[in-house]
């Protein structure tokens, strides 16, 4: 086994230090890239913004837009189905009856109906996703990241979260969202969930992250940590990403261990029955609701898989619960796990109730809530493998939006009268990234590379009418 004093270390070099050392000339160093590196610290958030949040849940599957946020009404029965069209609190705007709880707070949001994009493939469309563009590259950035890398977390928490790891045969690349890409593990999330039955709705919950090893005390610990920090105090002439993030890295787990804060965000069980009752109890209530105590705690971005559960009776086939073809022994109709009669009202009662428990703790107007899926679904009604169901549609679908600033009862963009093809206003994942950023106050073109010259977070326009 090999011992501390086994590795070297490096750590990130200061302008102070570079001083120091003997001059920035000496270390290979330009004061160009020196004074950008600090101008990408000053220019990555809105001039007096304080810090905001994001709850970014990903409708695992792509939900179906002619079934939820853009109803067809006087379509054939073959594109609009069989559900009718109820009226929100704002005037003129319609969403599925299947979600009473969200038509109902319509003021507190707002829904997108021109997505578009390229990609029918779930994993390809999800690396998209997010990335927030249309061709990433295999080690850019999540949106996740590249917030915790702009806006680190103040308190001894995860700047970043992942609640439920992606699960099924569509799944993206892992390095696509369980790592930070080029900027390194530091920016990584942690990953709560590894199975579809080890989440906050299972009995025996429980956050490993904090466990030591039963060999090692926690005042061992502190010795070693006194130790690296020590090495890592040596005067070091190369600057490097990877070195700085792993210096981050390390930090963020040292302080996970000893932080009360982070112990106490993540123990759902302070929460009372009638609140885990009022989000729901099944997978995508109790994650949304972490997901709630985990922000309060100082997170920047909670990642949420709505995997919604599993019906009475059911087994467990795959987490894509919007993916509904009909290819899994329930219909898109039809009152099971990959079923809309089942996983939209679920979705309702959670996400209604994330909105208005945000906005009652005087939280919304600083966290940014995201629902979306990586596509629609095909506008004609056909037969799956085994049952009734749409396959999948990038073309045209949709996306809500809340808090932040975000205006509410707001709807932007519009479809043709098949919600097949964007008729006006098309949203790119590069605008509705950089529309993201915008909203948590930071800036979408604020550079990413350690020159700060290049890799810009997003390269697309915030869209002007949702601030």
């Amino acid at each position: 086994m090999r011992r501390v004093s086994d590795y070297q270390f490096e750590r990130p070099l200061t302008r102070r230090t570079a001083l120091q050392v003997g001059g920035i000339a000496a270390l290979g160093l330009s004061l160009e890239g020196m004074l950008a590196a600090e101008d990408l610290v000053s220019n990555q958030r809105d001039s007096g913004s304080s810090p905001k949040s994001c709850i970014f849940i990903h409708q695992y599957g792509g939900l179906s837009q002619l079934d939820s946020w853009d109803m067809k009404p006087n379509a054939p029965r073959e594109i609009r189905g069989p559900y009718e069209s109820i009226a929100t609190s704002t005037p003129g705007f319609q969403i599925c009856e299947l979600m009473p709880r969200l038509a109902g707070i319509s003021e507190k949001y707002s829904v997108i109906r021109s997505m578009t994009h390229h990609m029918a493939q779930h994993d390809k469309a999800n690396s998209m996703l997010l990335a927030g563009k249309r061709s990433p590259a295999e080690n850019d950035p999540s949106f996740g990241a590249i917030v915790s890398k702009l806006s680190p977390a103040q308190a001894s928490i995860p700047a970043h979260v992942w609640l439920q790891k992606y699960g099924g045969g569509s799944m993206p690349p892992e390095h696509t969202y369980l790592t930070g890409g080029y900027l390194g593990m530091a920016y990584a999330p942690m990953l709560i969930g590894e199975k579809h039955n080890d989440g906050p709705d299972s009995d025996d919950f429980r956050v490993h992250a904090f466990d030591t090893n039963e060999s090692v005390s926690m005042e061992r610990l502190e010795e070693r940590w006194r130790l690296l920090k020590g090495l890592q105090n040596t005067p070091m002439s190369d600057v490097s990403t990877a070195f700085e993030s792993t210096d981050i890295y390390q930090q963020q787990s040292f302080d996970l261990l000893h932080s009360d804060t982070a112990k106490s965000a993540f123990d759902i069980n302070r929460e009372s029955p009638a609140t885990r009752d009022r989000f729901g109890r099944n997978p995508l209530g109790q994650n949304l609701l972490l997901a709630r105590r985990l922000i309060e705690s100082g997170v920047r971005l909670v990642n949420v898989v709505a995997w919604t559960g599993l019906a009475a009776g059911e087994e467990f086939v795959s987490l894509e619960t919007w993916d509904m073809h009909g290819n899994a022994n329930v219909g898109i109709f039809e009152n099971g796990w990959n079923g809309l009669p089942f996983a939209l009202p679920r979705t309702d009662q959670a996400v209604a109730t994330l909105l208005e428990d945000l906005s009652e703790r005087g939280l919304l107007d600083s966290t940014l809530v995201v629902l979306i899926g990586e596509f629609g679904r095909t506008p004609v009604i056909s037969k799956g493998a085994k049952r009734i169901g749409r396959d999948h549609w990038p073309s045209c679908y949709s996306a809500m939006v809340a808090g932040a600033g975000i205006r509410g009862g707001n709807v932007y963009g519009e479809s043709d009268s098949r919600a097949a093809y964007v008729k006006s206003s098309p949203v790119t994942l590069e605008d509705f990234t950089a529309t993201l950023f915008k909203a948590m106050s930071l800036n979408p073109a604020a550079r990413l590379s350690p020159n700060g010259f290049t890799n810009p977070a997003s390269t697309g326009e915030p869209i002007a009418a949702l601030l």
